[in-house]
């Protein structure tokens, strides 16, 4: 018998928070453990709950959506994110899946597509509501030309893909040693195995790689 999957729900609507325990509880496999109206809130949770997924909110008083994931990402966990909200901008899309998101579901698509996107994160799989399909699909199709044109990057460890997308998301490397708890010899260390593995050489070539592929990290 399968353990229930423990999700926790950040929204600062009430109504909408009661909406979905009604569509996730008709679904024995899932179990929501807590609630937050903010980001902040959200991180006091997911350190004492520590949930498997949260369902977010991207428009949310004190920690935004986005600032909320920025934030997660600096906490030892591994908490699956799905994105739940209003917003139709193929840059917010691409900005919440930039930095991790595992779904985007719309809030005119909750009823439908809460549970399923719930199951698809769980088995390790993405999910996107069917009116963002396209800008899905377009993300998709630049991933594909970043591995056709560098197929070198299916190369990189872990470590060296989250470096890499950190770099292109603007931070140096004491930055990213803050963030991961590294030294900056260390992520030094990884710049130059990367730009080995990519045969990237210049002082500004994995910059401007990262920053140019950033979408595709």
């Amino acid at each position: 018998m399968k353990h229930e999957v423990t999700v926790l729900v950040v929204d600062d609507h009430p109504l909408l928070r009661h909406g979905l325990r009604d569509f996730i509880g008709r679904n024995s496999r899932f179990k929501i453990i807590g609630e937050a109206s903010d980001g902040e809130e959200a991180l006091r949770q997911i350190v004492h709950l520590t949930p498997k997924i949260i369902i977010l909110d991207i428009d949310m008083p004190h920690l935004n959506g986005l600032e909320t994931i920025r934030a997660i990402r600096t906490l030892p966990n591994t908490v699956k994110i799905i994105i739940l909200t209003m917003y139709k901008e193929e840059d917010m899309f691409n900005a919440a899946m930039d930095l991790g998101a595992k779904a985007y579901v719309l809030k005119e698509n909750a009823a439908n597509d809460v549970v399923a996107a719930l199951e698809k994160v769980e088995s390790g799989e993405s999910f996107v509501s069917a009116s963002m399909l396209e800008a899905g699909k377009r993300r998709g199709d630049r991933v594909r030309e970043l591995l056709l044109s560098k197929p070198q990057i299916e190369a990189l460890t872990p470590a060296e893909r989250r470096i890499l997308k950190l770099i292109g998301e603007d931070y140096t490397s004491k930055e990213i040693a803050d963030l991961l708890n590294l030294s900056v010899r260390t992520v030094d260390n990884h710049r130059q195995h990367i730009c080995n593995k990519l045969k990237l050489h210049g002082t500004h070539s994995l910059l401007k790689f990262a920053f140019d592929n950033s979408a595709c990290l």
